[in-house]
């Protein structure tokens, strides 16, 4: 059945999707899983990191001015008046000239003190060291503050945490923190022809691939999907696994959405009560892609195809996710490379995203295709690292001309995608 539904370019749908979403709710948890998690709240430093003026190498903490001419041949005697180790107190030492104190790696600097020279380039003997070359103020020294000050903003609603940033969040002695909801999404396969993996595949089969490729890449963008299982070709049956797909925040179905005979995804979405925001993307592959949005849940009725189901997963579904959970990168990076190969052949009224692979040579990307480009060939897919973009209307393109690729192996970057 057509239902009337608008065709946009994929730009358009990008939009229309990002318009729908509204950003989840917080929960806390252990900074122990906050890895890859999006904050929910801005985290301003209440202490100084470090706390104290500290070594940062093993040596001695001397006056710099003291040091003067200090040489392999003539080096410069100080008397050693104590030592200080990391964790102990700096307490009754004080550096004055003439004097040292032998302290450890991020031990506090004692009175006095305002360098730092190194055990290499000392010696000591008999409670006296001799220092070897002249110190600079400062040199080897942590000021009180330098990694972070109190009031100081270090990390931002939004961001992604990485390792450091749990490093950071632990230096400020926080051992939860606030963060977005993960989105569950719910994944159905429709189609008589598929088989699960595990099935015996009769003639006619083939393995329902999408469920797990989709499952896996809303895992690695860390929502959290479950697999309902897979619709026959039946109004009933797509409609009865839409109704347990609603505890859902997004409803993932691949195959049944274009406007063959036993295609009723759009349908069940119309018996559901879904409002559908666009029928079909003018992309390729991806073109029978269709969005719709119930009660702040995001519908997206993905091609059966699974080349045209993930990528419109990379270019649809993955920025949504990732708005849901607060972020403020959702789109992976677009560059200029210099093609490898001639491409294209008769121009095409779609934009079309082919599949590549990128490298790096002379300090400018070069790029070819991962062979042949039908959107039955899985393989062109995971051999790939980035998606040619050939603009509509574009006919043949010769090996050296510049395009444009998307970077789809890279971490997402702020601001649009670039198409």
């Amino acid at each position: 059945m057509n239902h009337g539904l608008k065709t946009v370019s994929l730009p358009e749908a990008q939009g229309i999707i990002l318009d729908a979403v509204t950003p989840l709710g917080p929960e806390s948890i252990s900074i122990f899983r906050a890895v890859k998690r999006l904050l929910h709240q801005d985290i301003v430093a209440d202490a100084m990191i470090p706390p104290l003026e500290s070594s940062a190498r093993d040596g001695y903490a001397v006056l710099a001015r003291g040091t003067a001419g200090a040489a392999p041949d003539k080096p410069v005697r100080l008397e050693i008046v104590g030592e200080i180790q990391a964790g102990g107190s700096p307490q009754g030492l004080a550096v004055t000239p003439g004097k040292a104190v032998r302290i450890m790696t991020g031990a506090p600097l004692p009175t006095g003190a305002d360098a730092v020279v190194q055990f290499e380039d000392t010696r000591e003997a008999d409670g006296w060291v001799e220092l070897l070359r002249e110190a600079a103020p400062f040199e080897n020294y942590r000021q009180r503050g330098e990694n972070i000050k109190t009031g100081e903003k270090v990390l931002l609603k939004g961001d992604r945490l990485n390792a450091a940033d749990v490093g950071i969040l632990a230096s400020l002695n926080h051992e939860t923190v606030r963060v977005y909801r993960r989105p569950r999404v719910a994944i159905i396969s429709t189609g008589d022809e598929l088989a699960a993996v595990g099935e015996e595949l009769e003639f006619g089969k083939v393995r329902d691939v999408n469920a797990y490729a989709l499952c896996a890449e809303a895992r690695k963008c860390n929502a959290e999907p479950e697999h309902l299982g897979i619709a026959r070709d039946s109004l009933p049956q797509v409609r009865e696994l839409l109704g347990r797909a609603l505890e859902a925040d997004v409803i993932l179905s691949t195959g049944g959405g274009s406007m063959g005979k036993y295609d009723f995804v759009k349908d069940a979405y119309a018996d559901l009560g879904v409002e559908m925001r666009f029928g079909r993307v003018r992309v390729k592959p991806g073109k029978p892609c269709s969005f719709g949005t119930m009660g702040g849940k995001l519908f997206f009725s993905l091609p059966g195809n699974p080349v045209s189901a993930l990528t419109c997963f990379i270019e649809f579904v993955r920025p949504a996710l990732l708005a849901l959970m607060g972020a403020r990168k959702l789109y992976k990076p677009v560059v200029s490379a210099v093609l490898d190969e001639a491409i294209g052949k008769k121009p095409s009224k779609n934009l079309r995203l082919l599949r590549g692979r990128f490298s790096l040579r002379d300090g400018e990307f070069h790029v070819a295709t991962t062979g042949d480009q039908k959107s039955s060939i899985f393989k062109s897919l995971r051999d790939a690292n980035c998606l040619i973009i050939i603009p509509a209307n574009s006919g043949r393109m010769p090996a050296g001309q510049k395009v444009r690729v998307q970077l789809i192996a890279h971490e997402e970057i702020e601001g649009p995608a670039g198409f």
